[in-house]
């Protein structure tokens, strides 16, 4: 059993060291194509066709206005938290073995694919075709999909499902997201504030995200009760700081909303590595 885990526990570090190497790829790309579609930005955010969608954003934006530099820092603040995240994880996680955070891992590396967002004001000084624009949106829509559902995953796993079903997991989080992400009818030449591309079903789509959080929270919470322990009711609050941070963060397009984003999603993935170290360290 020793030699099990061990064995596990050495495929999973690879893994961090891959989500690693793709952080900083993810990086260099917003940089470089920062630095080309910089021009760009303002040009980009006055076509936009409507403001970004997220709560914090209805209740500031008739006060604050919108930022044309703030969308792109969105984008590298959330390729820099997927870095910062998964060596966070890697040290904590080297040596300790944990059902629920390599599926915690999945949603953190997930904000990588943000940097595909960078295209569309990219798209106003170099001609893209409209294929392009497409698949970098469901590029962006596979990895946000990937994040949620390996956030609602790592609940179940805490909750008790069997750690021998984690490839079934994961096949089951990368075909489901590939298939939403493939179907969803995108319109290349409408995008809002935050330079992400119009799609279709946002509103079931917002109403199922909200619920499969809701689920998620609860689900921690279970846990901690079938358990006994009370680390997973901060890891269930954890859990909602990052589902609101991630979002906020997401749909900035000014700088109220852009700081307590990141805040809040530092702050959860904070609470949630810490309590998981914890709980598991002397396993």
């Amino acid at each position: 059993m020793h030699y099990y885990e061990l064995m596990t526990i050495s495929t999973r570090n690879k893994f961090f060291a891959a989500g690693i190497v793709f952080s900083v790829l993810t990086l260099a790309l917003i940089s470089l194509g920062g630095y080309y579609a910089f021009p760009a930005f303002n040009q980009a955010v006055q076509n936009a066709s409507f403001r970004a969608a997220a709560l914090i954003n209805s209740l500031v934006s008739g006060f604050f206005g919108v930022s044309p530099i703030v969308p792109f820092i969105s984008i590298v603040s959330s390729a820099a938290y997927s870095l910062l995240g998964i060596i966070l994880i890697f040290y904590y996680f080297e040596k300790t073995q944990s059902n629920e955070i390599i599926f915690f891992a999945f949603f953190v590396i997930s904000h990588s694919f943000e940097f595909t967002r960078v295209l569309v004001p990219l798209r106003e000084i170099h001609y893209l075709p409209s294929i392009y624009m497409i698949y970098s949106a469901r590029l962006l829509l596979f990895g946000r999909f990937i994040g949620l559902f390996s956030l609602f995953a790592s609940a179940i796993y805490a909750a008790g499902l069997d750690i021998q079903k984690q490839r079934t997991s994961f096949f089951m989080i990368i075909m489901s997201s590939l298939i939403i992400s493939m179907n969803i009818p995108i319109n290349s030449l409408i995008w809002d504030t935050t330079f992400k591309l119009m799609y279709a079903y946002t509103e079931m789509l917002g109403i199922a995200e909200i619920g499969i959080i809701i689920i998620t929270v609860i689900t921690f919470f279970v846990s901690a009760y079938k358990r006994g322990s009370k680390t997973y009711n901060y890891i269930a609050i954890g859990a909602l700081l990052v589902f609101f941070g991630r979002n906020t963060l997401f749909a900035s397009d000014n700088w109220f909303t852009l700081v307590p984003g990141f805040i809040s999603l530092a702050a959860g993935t904070w609470i949630i590595c810490i309590r998981l170290h914890r709980e598991y360290l002397w396993l």
